[in-house]
């Protein structure tokens, strides 16, 4: 087993690694950029490297000084956790030629379902169900209309190299298509380094269901399951549970071996996830796979009792997988909120600032991953969460009646957060019932913000 593991992220993921090999008897070595000087993952980890000055471009994505910090320190692999550099081919490559164990899939995993353009050809051709689309890359405004009025509006645009809702357009009139296809590449270009732009069917109103899947370097494949992230805002996940109430024990089953299958067609020899969208009629569509580790993989180890950074350490170590898909065994329910330092009346605009006050909740069923205390400063160069807050109940109802209780018991004290809007979720008839998909946020809860 390692030794020493850099981790080349900042936040509650790092410090999430951290723990997860601190339990391995693994040395740590954390990197931090100037803005990050007094953050909980630099000073809970067994050593920290400054890599730069407040600027991701400068820090977090500086391929050259995360190096340098690893051969500087003796660590033998570098853990990315999500975001940055974690979907990165080129990072993953630097690592393979300087003896570093990358925490991930190969390179070639990584730019193949990192291009999504590539990704649906490669679903396609293994009979995994992708949403209907142009197989390509759209190439001028012209190209644009004559594929646009092929597949028919409504449609959405999205980065060849997306993530995290950015580069995505959805168009209802070939009005509106240069424009928006003009604002995605401009957004893509300056989020991802990447201006391609392909384009497919936009279902109205999906459910966001996603399968946490784990492969080993020996051919062997499992799935942990499903998680329903259809709680969204701009694109960007608000609240998750685990499992989805929308899924029968039949669809359940079929979409977890289309899961496997779409790894497989991959070689996929680590943790991740394949995406899907699911309609009103209960057909499903792949979206996307996410090569790392998710946000919101917490409420999975919850209903699964395994730990998925471990795992993923483990098998980057080589080691084959510790459960077969038999073995595999889902109890009860949880859920996570996403606590971030933001005004959700504002269009969820992000809120920097010190928290001057913080209790958070605890007890029976209960979990919180965040890298945060009183005093804490929240910079403003990076992702605005302030922590993850998990709860696990026997069922459903334990697990929201849980989740409320912890949400009047969380107190925050000098940031705007969303504590308030998570509470209206919780207590919003619609989500009670199960009945709710990625519209809910805009159509349901639009006057309570």
């Amino acid at each position: 087993m390692f030794k020493k593991i850099l981790i080349a992220n900042r936040g509650e993921i790092a410090v999430r690694i951290i723990r997860a090999c601190r339990e391995m008897g693994i040395l740590t070595v954390a990197v931090y950029s100037e803005g990050d000087k007094d953050s909980f993952h630099a000073q809970l980890a067994d050593e920290a490297v400054c890599i730069g000055p407040n600027s991701p471009k400068d820090s977090y994505l500086n391929i050259q000084n995360i190096i340098s910090a690893t051969v500087l320190t003796g660590a033998e692999a570098i853990h990315p956790g999500f975001g940055f550099l974690s979907e990165n081919p080129k990072f993953a490559a630097i690592c393979e030629e300087c003896n570093i164990k990358f925490i991930g899939p190969s390179k070639e995993c990584i730019e193949n379902m990192g291009d999504k353009a590539k990704a649906r050809e490669i679903m396609k051709e293994s009979k995994v169900p992708v949403v209907p689309g142009f197989e390509g890359i759209i190439e001028g405004e012209e190209h644009l209309k004559k594929e646009g009025k092929a597949i028919g509006y409504p449609l959405m645009l999205k980065a060849v190299s997306g993530g995290g809702g950015k580069g995505i357009r959805i168009v209802r009139s070939e009005e509106e298509i240069v424009k928006a296809y003009n604002t995605a590449k401009s957004e893509a270009n300056l989020s991802f380094g990447d201006d391609r732009i392909y384009i497919e069917k936009y279902i109205e109103n999906p459910h966001h269901i996603e399968f946490q899947i784990m492969g080993d370097d020996f051919g062997n494949i499992v799935h942990l399951g499903e998680r329903d992230c259809s709680i969204q805002r701009n694109n960007q996940k608000v609240l998750e549970e685990a499992p989805s109430t929308l899924l029968s024990e039949d669809l359940r089953k079929t979409m977890g071996e289309i899961a496997i299958k779409a790894a497989k067609a991959v070689g996929y020899n680590s943790v991740g996830t394949i995406e899907f969208l699911v309609d009103d009629n209960n057909d499903f569509y792949f979206m996307e796979m996410n090569t790392r580790i998710q946000v919101e993989h917490p409420i999975t180890e919850m209903i699964s009792n395994i730990d998925i950074v471990k795992e993923q350490i483990k098998i980057a170590d080589g080691e084959s997988l510790s459960i077969t898909q038999s073995e595999v065994e889902l109890k009860g329910h949880a859920i996570e909120c996403r606590i971030n330092a933001e005004n959700p009346s504002k269009n969820y605009m992000p809120c920097p600032g010190t928290i001057s006050y913080l209790i958070m909740p605890g007890g029976n069923g209960i979990r919180i991953d965040s890298s945060v205390y009183e005093g804490y400063k929240i910079p403003p160069f990076y992702d605005s969460m302030i922590a993850k807050l998990i709860a696990y109940g026997k069922d459903r109802d334990e697990a929201i009646m849980k989740m409320k209780r912890a949400l009047l018991e969380f107190v925050i004290e000098g940031v705007d957060n969303n504590i308030e809007l998570h509470f209206n979720i919780l207590n919003n008839e619609d989500f009670i019932k199960g009945n709710y998909n990625t519209s809910f946020l805009r159509d349901k809860l639009v006057n309570k913000l």
